[in-house]
């Protein structure tokens, strides 16, 4: 396939300015002038900060592509898609494009307010280079799939949000550009509306051939929906590979050192959390095979004031940030021997759980008396690797979903037919 996209060296610096504190008076005002005249250059300078958004960003994106543009806010993704789409120029570096590019990064980009929704799909198949011809063809699919054909000659301007997005999307994917650039902007349409914008676009890269640039949040949707990640870190580029490899490495924590953990005498509360095998002595772990036993140990340490009933636990959240399970001691009436001023340790051990191979997070809990207590302790961040859970040699579940589960099949007489 043939680059569609080439970026060299490409950097973009903003300059931030610092304004002066406001004037509360005439007086006042017309003394910071003259103070300002006698300022030397270099103090004046002091007022302007830079900022780099991108520093030295280098890939290729390919025909075809359908890309994954990741990377937690501030990264530098929304710049770069405007430097793509040629809304703002880099400061440095080169970026060529072969073909057109039709963008939908925010709320309302390309549409005259002023215009009916009608005339708003002709300007942009315009601004794209089609005839009137062309676009007219295409007429009835983008008002077919926007669904707003009672409101396709109303001016825009009195759109609701969600209808803005669906003509605007509409309008982007059926007017055939060669790239398609969509930033987090779907997020404003309805769950039905998000699924067919994807297999939209999905359509449009599989087989027409078409390249898509899409940024969001939702791993779920980027994983599903793209082949190829780029991964930026504080305006760098990270790494470009495979998309699962690539959102790995996004959701990756900190890498932090739990082999000597230490707390302040003073700390009290939900101390710490980790992961553990089982199987393994109750070592410390973040890997874990899917048919594991493992558990959860939480470190507590509880004041004189928390005197009472505790609980503990904590919910279960998948790569795409979906709460898939939750567990927590009072579902068990247990009961906890706790004495105060001391460290105690409480292990929850997950005796019938079978995950999915990916990457998940367990977010603990305690409270105290119906009262949370310290609840912002880290996370356990923690992978599950493929395993052939049921012993018949099955050794993937990629596309099976987070949860697996044991159970009996049997057959039995139909009561349909009974009768």
């Amino acid at each position: 396939m043939k680059t569609v996209i080439q970026i060299e060296n490409l950097s973009k610096q903003y300059i931030i300015k610092h304004e002066g504190q406001n004037h509360g008076t005439l007086r006042d005002a017309i003394t910071d002038t003259f103070k300002g005249m006698l300022k030397s250059k270099e103090a004046k300078s002091k007022r302007n900060e830079s900022f780099w958004a991108l520093k030295d960003i280098n890939f290729d994106i390919k025909q075809g592509d359908l890309v994954g543009l990741i990377g937690h806010n501030g990264a530098g993704k929304s710049t770069l898609l405007k430097i793509i789409s040629r809304i703002t120029e880099p400061t440095t570096g080169s970026i060529k494009i072969k073909g057109r590019v039709a963008s939908l990064l925010e709320v309302g980009t390309g549409f005259h307010g002023e215009l009916t929704g009608r005339e708003n799909i002709f300007l942009n198949g315009t601004i794209l280079g089609m005839s009137r011809a062309e676009i007219r063809r295409k007429l009835d699919e983008i008002v077919a799939f926007s669904e707003i054909e009672k409101f396709l000659d109303t001016p825009v301007k009195r759109y609701s949000s969600g209808m803005y997005v669906r003509l605007a999307f509409a309008v982007a994917a059926h007017l055939e550009p060669e790239i398609l650039i969509l930033d987090e902007v779907l997020a404003v349409g309805d769950m039905e509306f998000q699924k067919k914008c994807l297999g939209k676009m999905e359509d449009v890269s599989k087989n027409e051939g078409r390249t898509v640039l899409f940024v969001s949040h939702n791993m779920g949707y980027i994983k599903k929906l793209c082949n190829k990640g780029v991964l930026l870190k504080k305006g760098q580029v990270h790494m470009v590979g495979d998309i699962n490899h690539s959102v790995a490495e996004y959701l990756r924590p900190a890498s932090k050192d739990t082999s000597n953990i230490s707390f302040n005498k003073n700390d009290y509360g939900l101390l710490h959390c980790e992961m553990f095998a089982a199987e393994g002595a109750g070592a410390p772990t973040k890997e874990v095979f899917g048919d594991q036993k493992t558990g959860f140990r939480f470190m507590i340490r509880l004041s004189e004031r928390m005197r009472g009933k505790i609980g503990l636990g904590g919910r279960l959240v998948d790569a795409a940030g979906n709460v898939i399970g939750s567990n927590f001691s009072d579902y068990y009436n247990a009961q906890f021997s706790v004495s105060n001023d001391e460290i105690t340790e409480i292990e929850l051990i997950n005796d019938g759980l079978y995950l999915g191979p990916g990457r998940y997070i367990f977010y603990p809990e305690l409270w105290c008396n119906g009262e949370h207590i310290r609840t912002k302790v880290e996370p356990v961040y923690f992978e599950v690797m493929v395993a052939d859970i049921f012993g018949k040699g099955y050794s993937s579940f990629q596309n099976e979903g987070p949860i697996l589960w044991d159970a009996t099949w049997q057959q039995v007489k139909s009561k349909a037919l009974a009768d």
